[in-house]
């Protein structure tokens, strides 16, 4: 798949569903679904949006910036399938209002993707700020809870739905200084997934959790310098770090988030729920 979200005939083959003029070559695993996607004008987000796309869902992407919602709409070409949504994550009306936006769009909700996060202000837990705590909570874990509980209002009229939350490897280890606001929230994260998925399970609505190692997104090119300071490391270092903890030796990519996303979203994946699965190439044993 290109930058774009165009696709080759070619790569039918590795899951693509159109060819560049907008032609089903095959059955989308997506086809007639609506997704919407917190954080999803670039890096992970995006590639989220893409791929789901590219499986025949129509999607709402979002994110702060205006400018960014119309550039990403412009490359994606994907016409009225693909709408955008102006979001702060960090504040409750305005994460509510983009899910009631996704339904009053294309008249149903099938997908969520809780995908926003990130953390400033780093320090020891000794040092770490009340703001930077309060910030982090926010910025992570309730914007969870606040897109999956206003997602559920529509999953449960329909009887089907898919909640997929972005954790982190980070939210199955502790290894790292400077970054316990982050590490909690992953943790808890994970926790609220398993919550979800035990609660709605029998509704025809599946919650569960991708885990991933590091990805060098823009976000990460943006605060990683900062973080790997605050552990007195460098940034080149702090990535070398992540690829020297996992097996394959190497950051993951935003394409294999993305897969794992297609699965869990589709009808196949319907069999998985509470799980919380690891893209983070063999780091965290379990």
């Amino acid at each position: 798949m290109s930058a774009g979200g165009t696709t080759d005939v070619d790569e039918i083959s590795s899951g693509a569903a159109v060819d560049p003029a907008g032609t089903r070559v095959r059955p989308g695993k997506l086809d007639g679904r609506v997704a919407v996607i917190t954080a999803s004008t670039r890096s992970i987000g995006r590639g989220i949006a893409e791929f789901f796309l590219d499986e025949g869902a129509s999607v709402v992407v979002s994110g702060r910036s205006e400018d960014k919602g119309k550039q990403a709409l412009a490359e994606m070409g994907a016409g009225d399938r693909a709408a955008f949504k102006s979001c702060d994550a960090t504040q409750q009306h305005q994460v509510e209002a983009l899910v009631d936006f996704a339904h009053t769009t294309y008249g149903r909700l099938d997908i969520m993707v809780n995908n926003v996060g990130g953390t400033d202000g780093w320090a020891l837990v000794g040092d770490l700020t009340d703001d930077a705590w309060q910030k982090a909570l926010d910025w992570n874990l309730n914007s969870y809870f606040w897109g999956t509980r206003r997602a559920l209002r529509y999953m449960t009229q329909g009887g089907w739905g898919r909640i997929i939350n972005i954790s982190s490897v980070e939210g199955k280890m502790a290894n790292k200084a400077a970054v316990s606001h982050y590490i909690t929230n992953k943790h808890a994260i994970n926790g609220l997934t398993k919550a979800v998925a035990y609660e709605y399970a029998t509704q025809g609505i599946t919650c569960n959790a991708i885990c991933p190692g590091a990805v060098e997104t823009d976000l990460m090119k943006t605060v990683g310098p900062q973080a790997a300071k605050a552990m007195g490391s460098t940034y080149e270092a702090f990535l070398q770090g992540y690829a020297d903890e996992s097996m394959i030796k190497r950051l993951n990519t935003v394409d294999e988030v993305a897969a794992a996303a297609v699965w869990l979203a589709s009808e196949h994946g319907g069999g998985v729920t509470g799980a919380l699965i690891n893209v983070d190439g063999g780091t965290s044993s379990w």
